[in-house]
């Protein structure tokens, strides 16, 4: 798991004998907290078990819309990707006022459509008593509370299993919604030698 302020990466991963073991960066610090509060067998050499990771991705700020992000995301995750057999992949975004979804990932017609139904759905307008931030930022919450902040995917053979035209969406409900951080959590199967 990624924290701040602890210097880079932990994973935790589950081991043959039912204990769970820290590596990583600072693992064997964890592996000793957690071995304390219980259960926890510190770095082993091995593969092929319960694997847990976890890291924050910071996308680039992007302007008002709908932006299929499935290639920036998975660039960027490869090497955890690559070491799993089998799992899930929990996407959550750091933000209230950006929201992330699946849709068609071929026609470029689809995120523009989508963004224009949410502008009608959530209006900017004076009948918000929220208005601090300016005039796109109340709307800009109700379309995150409506479409969400994380999005749970199956991986299969180091990849996101995802439909034939189905690609992760980053909507941007603000005019200038700045750098977003998604905290990407792994778990599942290692592939064998992971």
């Amino acid at each position: 798991m990624e924290r701040r302020g602890w210097g880079g990466d932990i994973e935790l991963r589950g081991d043959s004998e039912g204990g769970v073991r820290a590596e990583g960066a600072r693992g064997a610090a964890v592996a000793l907290l957690m071995a304390l509060a219980g259960g926890a067998r510190g770095p082993r050499a091995g593969g092929g078990g319960a694997l847990w990771t976890q890291r924050v991705v910071q996308l680039p700020a992007k302007p008002r819309g709908c932006h299929v992000v499935t290639r920036e995301l998975v660039r960027e995750l490869q090497g955890e990707l690559e070491r799993f057999e089998v799992g899930l992949a929990n996407f959550f975004l750091m933000h209230t006022s950006a929201s992330l979804t699946i849709n068609e990932n071929a026609s470029p017609d689809v995120p523009l459509d989508l963004n224009d139904a949410l502008d009608r759905i959530a209006p900017e307008g004076n009948f918000y008593r929220h208005s601090d931030e300016g005039p796109d930022d109340m709307p800009a919450h109700v379309k995150s509370s409506l479409m969400g902040p994380s999005l749970t995917i199956p991986v299969g053979n180091g990849r996101l299993v995802l439909g034939t035209w189905q690609g992760l969406y980053l909507n941007e409900h603000r005019d200038y919604g700045g750098s977003r951080k998604i905290v990407v959590t792994i778990q599942g199967q290692g592939a064998a030698g992971a």
